[in-house]
């Protein structure tokens, strides 16, 4: 429907600015048609000409003074006409006025844009922005400091990368930039880089309100934990037990679905400009399908956080974060961190099992000739039992299987201190039936720890959940030591005490397996040890399902196909049904397919971001469209609208998921497709047959229920009868049982182990040339101890000859490798420590700071109280620790040289000022003394 600049004014942006609160009849608020006078000519030698503009709104504040233009264009005008149009006003608006410039709103009903022309390009909005978002944008306008000399508070984010990452972020904020990507480890703390950015922001006036999006509840609740810890002063929504949305807050944590369901009130809560700045975590599972609705929703500046490695991040997220060439903002890997000295992340070994039955299968070959007798008496067709090894905890289970894995995990795994309790532990199973099956094994073959030792950890049990709660207890307590996960631990929890890990179930995503690793790579808190784990220095993964081996030959795994989501599969197959009915010019089945077509239409939430930026396409098929019906109409619908059904989410999933089966049993019969339609037919009445009758709205359709199953009732099922299929079963579907346990073939035969080995893995295996050494010699150390004078006198603290030093170092070299002090500094990264020094370490009695954790140290410190630097200035000097690591020493010309002129052209010159390069060439003096 085409409507006048009149009409657009009246019907379209009037509503949507009372939804924001103004009212268009109150001239206190808006002044409509507002005339301005202005200068057509401002030559100084010429006379000067006045002529008239007319803004059709101008937004007044709480001082009646102006704070924003909005130009409205009728609807069949691109919005964007009204831009430079809008601009002037607001600059004569300024002059005249002598006060600030107001923001620029323009729009067509359909497409409304708004530009802070002081400070951003324009961009597009989803809902107008009220009285308070404009005035609190105007005072940050008014407010904000400098970013570059704010500093980042320590206490939370201290380390030089976590820095190098706050001030990424904050020199692409001051770049006028506002979509930033950080790509970091699981385990380096990425929520405090956040929760320091957030200091940051706030301290200078850049940022007022903060959304934090996660997409789970464990995830919200360690969220919310990590802020009340760093950042007390700062209110938090929600409190505990808070449900209700307040407006009173500054920091509002929650998951995906509870904020869609927030803004997609008929009435919204929080105005569209309401955040300032959107923090999703874990940005590449969140912000996809309907969840994207929250960022298009709301006009804030946009951090996304994630683990997954840069190579393997999805092309869409570095699109949704405007990455050039696919360059996050700042990245920071699992390998960068275990190789840092010290290092930030715990590396792991391997442990890779495989039984008989998962290589060979489970069949009349694999099986022993008791276990096939033992089958037979338990009335088990020999014949029939013939499973692929992959088919395990799918269509079969077999009790010995997990238990060889169970009890292989006890005998391998990392124990406590003690050496004989397991340390804490995840299983990563297949199902909920396999974690139940898996618990029980441990309770039977270890009946010592009374049920204690391992718990079934999933979302779907109520006891899991809130303080006390099972999750709590395995995260704080001793025990239980063993959590068995179906999907809920896969990814980000975060508990240091974490040692072992047991792939129980195969993987093929790339991003899911590196997370699941991320469970255990966080090293521990030296003053915060649990009694349970006082010790990690790597942590084991024992690898049932080859996953290593896999990712290995498929680095990015099995690559997910993209879901079509069901509202929109329904619509293009009622668009389908309307094609065919064309074709066999059957008009019942053609009213039928529009009728619901506009009956979905209808559903749409007036107030999703999706249907508003769509507004336009849905504009022009009003009932007028539906008359004759056509090709062109229905690849229209198909090709256009469709997509606009995927804001389609509080509904029955499991009635629309009925409704589509009915629907292509629908189309097959019309195609006279008779054996297709026979076998959804029979699928049909298979899922009808695993309805519950003993839930009353159930049994209220029994007979309509066995009428169904009959033959006969689908000989003559015309399309009034599957209409009234759906009217009778889609709403009692969603008590349907889906319920494996009765569909799993259950065996327990003995199971044995084809392969058991640890693989190198890890960034650092390839150390264990320089390990192996050190161990050898330590050991001969150890025992020489024991009966060696020279040896014995030092450990008794007497002093020794130099001639003694040397016969000590001929009697090793015939012991260990070869020996010399020279050999000794490099071993053990020392440079200035003597070949006594170096024994009395390996006995314990002095201690031994190597070098590179001197100098790392000692950077990491320097970085720390001198974090207003900028991202390039940090890179100077990680270059600068790194030349200092590898020469051993640094001389003043040096740092006009290569390697520093990558950085800068000049080098240090062109990146510090004298005094701070005076400092750091005192600080590296000090330091290669």
């Amino acid at each position: 429907m085409l409507r006048t600049e009149k009409l657009t004014r009246k019907e379209l942006i009037d509503i949507h600015l009372k939804k924001a609160g103004w009212d268009v009849n109150d001239s206190t608020q808006i002044a409509q048609e507002y005339g301005i006078a202005y200068k057509k000519n401002i030559a100084a030698e010429e006379q000067a000409v006045y002529g008239n503009q007319f803004c059709d709104y101008l937004l007044l504040g709480r001082d009646r003074k102006p704070i924003a233009v909005l130009e409205a264009k009728k609807t069949s005008k691109d919005a964007q006409l009204g831009k430079e149009q809008a601009r002037q006003y607001a600059v004569n608006i300024q002059k005249e006025t002598k006060g600030i410039v107001p923001f620029v709103l323009y729009s067509n009903g359909h497409e409304t844009y708004f530009w802070d022309t002081e400070n951003y390009p324009p961009r597009r909005i989803f809902g107008l922005p009220t009285l308070n978002d404009l005035e609190r944008l105007q005072n940050l306008n008014e407010s904000k400091k400098p970013l570059s000399v704010e500093l980042i508070n320590p206490k939370i984010a201290g380390r030089p990368y976590q820095i190098k990452a706050i001030r990424a972020v904050m020199e692409a904020i001051e770049q006028k930039k506002r979509k930033f990507l950080l790509v970091m480890a699981t385990g380096t703390g990425k929520t405090r880089v956040c929760a320091a950015l957030i200091d940051t922001l706030m301290r200078a006036d850049w940022c007022n309100r903060v959304l934090f999006l996660v997409d789970r509840i464990a995830l919200q609740d360690q969220a919310l934990d990590t802020f009340r810890e760093h950042l007390p002063n700062i209110p938090l929504w929600p409190k505990a037990g808070e449900t209700r949305i307040t407006t009173d807050r500054r920091i509002y944590v929650t998951t995906c679905p509870s904020m869609l369901n927030i803004i997609e009130q008929e009435t919204p809560e929080l105005s569209s400009h309401f955040f300032d700045l959107i923090v999703i975590d874990e940005s590449h599972r969140s912000i996809y399908n309907i969840y994207q609705n929250i960022i298009n929703y709301f006009d804030a500046i946009t951090l996304g956080l994630t683990a997954t490695p840069t190579d393997v991040i999805d092309h869409n997220t570095f699109h949704l974060f405007d990455c050039e060439n696919e360059l996050p903002t700042f990245a920071y890997s699992y390998e960068e961190a275990v190789s840092n000295i010290p290092p930030y992340l715990s590396d792991f070994k391997v442990l890779k099992l495989k039984t008989h039955f998962q290589l060979e299968g489970i069949n009349r070959n694999t099986i022993t000739v008791d276990d096939q007798k033992k089958l037979l008496l338990e009335g088990k067709e020999i014949e029939e039992i013939n499973f692929e090894g992959k088919e395990l905890e799918k269509t079969v289970t077999n009790v010995g299987t997990n238990a060889l894995i169970v009890k292989e995990f006890m005998e391998e795994c990392i124990k406590d201190e003690n050496g004989v309790v397991p340390g804490k532990t995840i299983f990563f199973c297949i199902s909920i039936s396999h974690a139940r099956e898996i618990q029980k094994i441990f309770d039977k073959l270890y009946p010592e720890y009374k049920g204690s030792l391992a718990e079934v950890i999933v979302s779907e049990d109520s006891r899991v959940h809130g303080k006390g709660g099972l999750l709590d207890q395995f995260v704080n307590n001793d025990m239980p030591r063993i959590a068995i996960s179906v999907d809920m631990l896969d990814t980000g929890i975060d508990i240091r005490e974490l040692v072992n890990l047991v792939f129980a179930k195969p993987v093929f995503s790339y991003t899911k397996f590196w997370q699941m690793i991320g469970r255990g790579t966080r090293l521990l808190e030296k003053d915060k040890l649990k009694n349970w784990c006082r010790f990690k220095d790597h942590f084991l993964i024992i690898d049932c399902w080859n996953n290593i081996e896999y990712f290995k030959i498929s680095p990015k795994g099995k690559e997910a196909a993209q879901q079509i989501p069901l509202p929109v599969r329904l619509f293009r197959l009622y668009v389908e049904k309307a094609r065919v009915s064309l074709q066999i010019q059957n008009s019942d089945a053609l009213h039928n397919a529009i009728y619901q077509l506009k009956k979905l239409i209808n559903l749409l939430p007036s107030d999703s971001v999706i249907v508003k930026e769509n507004s336009g396409i849905l504009s022009t098929i009003k009932d007028e469209y539906w008359d004759n019906c056509n090709a062109d109409k229905c690849d229209y619908l198909d090709i256009k609208v469709s997509p606009i059904l995927r804001s389609l989410s509080g509904v029955d999933f499991k009635a629309m998921r009925f409704e589509k089966d009915i629907l292509e049993i629908s189309i097959a019969r019309l195609l006279n497709e008779t054996d297709k339609s026979e076998v959804l037919i029979e699928a049909l009445k298979e899922r009808i047959e695993e309805l519950p009758l003993n839930v009353l709205a159930v049994n209220k359709e029994l007979n309509y229920i066995e009428k169904i199953q009959k033959n006969t009732f689908w000989i003559e099922a015309t399309e009034e009868r599957l209409n009234e299929i759906v009217e009778h079963l889609a709403p009692i579907m969603k008590y349907q049982q889906e319920n494996n346990w009765g569909k799993q073939i259950r065996l327990d035969i003995k199971d044995r182990l084809l392969i058991k080995e640890f693989i190198e893995f890890g960034p650092q295996h390839e150390r264990i040339s320089t390990a192996k050494y050190k161990e050898i010699l330590e050991q001969s150390v150890r025992e020489l101890a024991e009966s060696n004078s020279i040896l014995q006198k030092i450990k008794n603290g007497k002093k020794i000859t130099e001639n003694e030093i040397h016969e000590l170092e001929k009697i090793l070299s015939e012991h260990a490798p070869y020996v010399t002090e020279e050999l000794l500094k490099k071993v053990y990264d020392n440079r200035k420590a003597s070949f006594i020094r170096f024994i009395k370490y390996i006995l314990k009695i002095e201690n031994l700071e190597t070098f590179t954790d001197e100098v790392s140290i000692a950077f990491n410190n320097f970085i720390s109280t001198h974090n207003n630097y900028t991202e390039q200035q940090i890179r100077f000097l990680e270059l600068l620790q790194s030349f200092i690591l590898e020469k051993g020493s640094i001389e003043k010309r040096d740092l006009v040289d290569v390697p520093f002129t990558h950085i800068h052209s000049q080098g240090i010159l062109g990146l510090f000022n004298p005094k701070e390069i005076n400092e750091i060439v005192l600080f590296t003096k000090k330091l290669v003394a």
